[in-house]
């Protein structure tokens, strides 16, 4: 079932979110919807507070990033491959020096911004059967997850910028909230008054 995607704005994207257990109540289906969610809006990533769910979940498929040829061989085939759920992650290191990549969200549509992240990232979580894994991981692979991250600590990569590119979108991210935009996809947008 695909789900509307919370846009900037709604309180759930500003909450740290919080972990669940094995039995939480049709996390199968939760997840189901996700992806399909994230595949009808064309994204490479969704957490949960992005569908209203303050919970400590996320679902990635990275591998249209796989096509882009100014990446090596090796990185192709690391994104070719990359699909997962991160339940309960939590982020233990991030190294390496800072590298500046163009980022978008789904809940903050046709905004793009270049956003600084370390480009090598170790990370604990628990996959949809609730097994524990510690991996490391780069480049965009790390770059997706910890924009994933971001949303389960109640981040968005605009809280990133600089304070004079804040002022210059302020408007735009304004018309977000109040749902004066267009979307490919469907959208529950926080200020829209009720009835419209």
């Amino acid at each position: 079932m695909i789900l509307p995607i919370v846009a900037y704005g709604d309180p759930v994207l500003k909450k740290v979110a919080n972990a669940i257990a094995a039995d939480h109540p049709n996390l199968e289906s939760l997840i189901e919807n996700m992806w399909e969610t994230m595949y009808h809006a064309h994204g490479v990533g969704l957490a949960a507070p992005q569908i209203g769910l303050p919970i400590r979940l996320f679902v990635i498929d990275a591998t249209p990033f796989a096509d882009d040829e100014d990446l090596t061989q090796s990185e192709q085939d690391a994104l070719k491959n990359f699909k997962a759920v991160f339940i309960n992650a939590t982020i233990i290191e991030e190294t390496g020096e800072e590298w500046t990549f163009n980022e978008g969200c789904l809940s903050i549509p046709d905004v793009r911004e270049d956003v600084i992240r370390k480009p090598k990232i170790t990370i604990t979580y628990q996959d949809e059967t609730f097994k524990t894994h510690t991996k490391t991981f780069d480049g965009l692979v790390a770059r997706v997850i910890q924009h994933e991250y971001d949303h389960i600590e109640g981040i968005l990569f605009t809280d990133k910028l600089s304070s004079l590119k804040k002022r210059i979108l302020k408007g735009r991210l304004s018309n977000i909230s109040k749902g004066k935009i267009s979307a490919e996809y469907r959208m529950r947008f926080p200020e829209m008054k009720k009835g419209r």
